[in-house]
């Protein structure tokens, strides 16, 4: 629905905004404004004022701003066209329909309002009777004090299939079908939908009921489900609705929170501890859209599943289902309960205490995400280390924000490298090994050329840095391998950033990328003594990169012998072992290979004179 400025306009010149936010908030006179303790987070000092003549609030400490229709949305939690409405009946001004069908869907709606209240009235009432006793013995077992049962509006369905229609006789039968109430099939005569179930009223955000649940009394009903909802109607959608949003939204600004529990008795259980700011979704997971709802309130909303599997699955899915989604600042906490326990299991063990505690401890979702995958499934071969590698790729690829992707691919990479490729332990020598003959000493050049070797400019790096460059749309065949190598040029973390970010892959716009992170893109002389077929001219488009390739592929390899040799050579200098040295020489002599590797390729392409070779090794 379009509405002109100039109404909005209107609406809010006939409110009094301190009168709209004194109903939830204690505003203290301050000259021509009025000041608070900002609701919108903690402090004891008020920061929040509200300009009655200007027409908006603002907080000094959280930088929270707006006016009577924002503070609509964002302190109570409706949507905007709620909350215009709520104003507009205040300031007794019609909300313009746009065309007639849109006023005869209002009016059908307020008419089923009228239907579903009149339906907890009597469902309310039927609790008190004599056949309700089923009902009121149930509530009394799980020790809900009045005060809940009231809030909540516990009521019970009689067990006849016409009970409510002849409660309900002043409404035509149609609206009690569309209302969700009556079941029509085919050519049999409608039946009321709950019967001999205890009844709980499902509100929209403006606290009006939209629908019920209802939970099963009779145990001897196995076939029969435990919980059913109303169906989807004009008024009620299961995908767009929260159980008890219209309380837990205010309470969320007083704590900062919202918990998301499985199931509507949990958060009756938790209200009743104490815990006032918690809400469910209508049996099933988690949609996009009660995530855009939970994020309107708080920026991590925390999800506390029950510790059996069906729990833990319902977390992954949500999981799934926010990936997409997740924008800066925005995520999801987890809270995992202990195993075959739900929230109500635990308040009546530990005490609301322990939730706390519980609550308080929640998980990022990156960190559940990597446990889940790592757990899954066994890890005992190189090809299940690959599958988690999958698995977890396939999780980053669905993020779309490109910042959190990148961070996400990072953090997870990193997490998987030092789990599939841990340190090994050093090997202990045993004095009189060997025959206890004496251990020989290394070759003091050998070691004075390692030692040189490792403080020296990486020219290897800084020449795949340059290829990257000329060569923008390598980064993506890279990145990855750049990324599990581990490797010291901040170079290749700005330019993999920037590919996963969708900047611009163009090597002027990468060098400026790169300037703008105070780095320098390479020249000639960091790698001089390396001339790559990929840095020089006249080459094949496909031959320089087939090159880099090669080029990558040792620069991977490079770490890991490196770490292996000078872990050999600190033994060996060490023990002073035979079978120290001898792995330190074996080493050295792989060592002296890749060089050898190196400079072959380095001087195969580079364009000077055939079978020429640098003067120096690469270092």
């Amino acid at each position: 629905m379009a509405l002109s400025p100039q109404w909005l306009d209107e609406l809010r010149a006939r409110i009094t905004l301190s009168s709209v936010i004194g109903r939830t908030t204690r505003l203290t006179k301050a000259g021509h404004e009025f000041k608070a303790c900002c609701p919108f987070h903690n402090e004891k000092s008020p920061s929040f004022t509200v300009n009655d003549q200007k027409g908006f609030y603002h907080c000094f400490g959280c930088g929270a701003h707006g006016d009577a229709i924002r503070w609509m949305t964002d302190q109570r939690g409706l949507s905007f066209m709620d909350a215009v409405k709520e104003l507009a009946a205040e300031a007794g001004m019609e909300v313009p329909a746009p065309d007639p069908r849109a006023a005869q869907r209002a009016e059908q709606q307020a008419g089923l309002h009228d239907v579903l209240s009149a339906a907890q009235d009597f469902y309310r009432a039927q609790l008190d009777a004599g056949e309700g006793a089923k009902a009121r013995a149930y509530l009394g077992s799980r020790r809900f004090d009045a005060h809940t049962l009231e809030r909540f509006g516990f009521g019970y369905a009689p067990g006849a299939r016409q009970a409510l229609k002849s409660a309900l006789a002043k409404f035509p039968e149609a609206m009690l079908i569309e209302a969700g109430l009556r079941i029509a099939v085919d050519d049999k005569e409608p039946y009321d939908r709950f019967r001999d179930r205890l009844t709980i009223p499902i509100h929209d955000a403006r606290g009006r009921v939209i629908g019920f649940a209802a939970r099963i009394l009779d145990p001897e009903k196995k076939d029969a489900p435990k919980y059913i909802n109303s169906p989807d109607t004009p008024l009620f959608d299961k995908g767009r609705t929260l159980f008890n949003l219209h309380r837990a939204g205010p309470a969320s600004r007083q704590s900062g929170r919202i918990v998301v529990v499985e199931g509507q008795m949990d958060v009756v259980a938790l209200a009743a501890a104490g815990i006032a700011d918690a809400v469910a979704p209508m049996g099933t997971a988690l949609t996009e859209r009660q995530l855009e709802m939970l994020w309107r309130l708080v920026e991590t909303p925390i999800l506390c599943f029950d510790g059996d599997a069906a729990g833990q699955r319902a977390a992954m899915r949500a999981i799934a289902r926010a990936l997409p989604m997740l924008r800066p600042a925005h995520s999801l906490r987890i809270v995992r309960l202990p195993a075959g326990m739900d929230p109500d299991d635990l308040l009546k063990r530990d005490g609301a205490q322990a939730m706390e505690a519980l609550l308080g401890a929640a998980r990022p979702l990156i960190e559940v995400l990597w446990e889940h995958e790592r757990d899954a499934l066994p890890l005992a071969t190189p090809e299940d280390k690959a599958g988690l590698k999958a698995r977890l790729m396939a999780h980053i690829e669905t993020i779309a924000d490109g910042d959190i992707k990148a961070l996400y691919r990072r953090e997870l990479m990193e997490r998987f490298s030092a789990f599939a490729f841990p340190p090994r332990e050093p090997r202990e020598w045993r004095p009189g090994g060997r025959g206890g003959l004496a251990a020989p000493r290394g070759n003091p050049a050998n070691l004075a050329r390692l030692r040189r070797r490792t403080g020296n400019r990486d020219a290897l790096s800084a020449a795949i840095v340059a290829g990257l460059l000329r060569y923008p749309s390598e980064i993506a065949r890279h990145g990855d391998a750049l990324i599990r190598a581990g490797l010291a040029d901040p170079r290749f973390s700005v330019l993999i950033d920037a590919q996963d970010g969708g900047a611009v892959l163009e090597t002027e716009a990468l060098g400026t990328i790169l300037a703008a992170r105070g780095l320098a893109a390479p020249g000639p002389e960091e790698y001089a003594a390396l001339r790559f077929g990929f840095l020089a001219d006249g080459v094949s488009e496909d031959q320089a990169r087939a090159d880099l390739a090669q080029a990558v592929g040792l620069l991977v390899e490079r770490p890991a012998l490196d770490a292996a040799l000078a872990e050999a050579t600190a033994r060996f200098e060490r023990d002073l072992s035979e079978g120290a040295y001898a792995e330190q020489q074996r080493l050295l002599k792989r060592k002296l290979e890749f060089d050898a590797r190196l400079r072959q390729m380095a001087s195969a392409r580079s364009g000077g004179p055939s079978g020429a070779a640098p003067s120096t090794t690469a270092e």
